[in-house]
């Protein structure tokens, strides 16, 4: 039977068979490795596995994982030296972020891109709580939006609480898998509730099925929207470490530093204060933005990034 998995508690795993359409609670046979990178978690939301019934009762055992054509990854916040793949096989990825009550920082939104960028996800960043903006705060707001509009990534102001916006954002959605994430109080739950009609009777669909008791809020849980629309709803990420990129790459994951790269006088130009850099060019000429060149330097001092 193949399936995909829904939400996994560290010890079981929830797969909807494809056949089906019905949930199995399902643990893992033996140990899987992944190949070549140190994870916290073997199986992510998002994956599809081969899986056969066991003991009955809509239960099973996983027997294996098909490749992941891309993932959302970050540093494990409980193991050192791990990473914590937070959802995969994504055809796009939704960050909330908020100017306001909490502040989403420009390092925490870059990294996110960065990681989107590493593993070809497309990504949209959604301007949450718009009913709070007094007019200074939407002047700023739109600043920022143009800055992130003109490097590429689209760009949605809404409000989870009063609806404005969201009619846009489902439309997005349709037939495709969709991640949603950000900090801790930007209002996604709200946004997700909004979003995906009936999300209660969904969620507690899935809960029946998951050990009684047991809280996870460190994975993804994905919900069927409607025939062939996904959307994965993550906890609140405090941070976003960076993880399997080499130092000399990170550049390539900044559009607006990877068209100017063949420019540098130098080949293993790391953009900081090389002669001939295309890059820092571009920053005194304001064709790059300083927020984001902040963020660049950040990433290759491997700083944290809720700074």
């Amino acid at each position: 039977m193949i399936g995909t998995v829904v939400k996994s508690t560290g010890s079981w795993y929830l797969v909807r068979d494809h056949a089906s359409g019905q949930l199995f609670k399902c643990r893992l046979r033996g140990k899987f490795k992944n190949k070549g990178l140190k994870v916290s978690n073997p199986i992510a939301v998002g994956d599809e596995v081969t899986m056969e019934p066991e003991g009955g009762d809509q239960q099973g055992v996983i027997t294996e994982i098909a490749p992941r054509r891309n993932y959302i990854i970050r540093k494990s916040t409980h193991k050192a030296h791990h990473a914590h793949i937070v959802a995969s096989n994504l055809d796009q990825a939704f960050l909330v972020v908020t100017l306001v009550s909490p502040r989403t920082s420009f390092g925490f939104i870059d990294r996110f891109l960065v990681t989107a960028e590493a593993y070809d996800i497309p990504a949209t960043l959604l301007f949450n709580k718009l009913d709070l903006y007094d007019p200074e705060a939407l002047e700023y707001m739109n600043q920022v939006m143009q800055l992130y509009s003109q490097i590429g990534y689209p760009c949605y102001p809404l409000s989870a609480h009063t609806g404005q916006g969201l009619a846009q954002v489902q439309e997005l959605l349709a037939d495709k898998v969709s991640l949603f994430t950000g900090h801790s109080g930007v209002g996604k739950s709200t946004l997700v509730n909004a979003l995906v009609p009936d999300l209660d009777i969904k969620t507690s669909e899935i809960s029946a099925f998951s050990d009684k008791g047991v809280h996870t809020t460190t994975f993804a849980e994905m919900f069927e929207v409607e025939p062939g629309t996904y959307l994965i709803d993550t906890p609140g990420i405090k941070e976003l470490g960076v993880v399997e990129m080499k130092r000399e790459e990170i550049a390539h994951y900044f559009p607006e530093m990877r068209e100017r790269l063949n420019k540098c006088k130098y080949n293993n130009c790391v953009h900081v204060n090389e002669p001939g850099c295309a890059v820092q060019e571009a920053v005194k000429k304001g064709k790059i933005a300083i927020p984001r060149y902040e963020s660049y330097l950040s990433l290759l001092q491997d700083e944290d990034s809720h700074r």
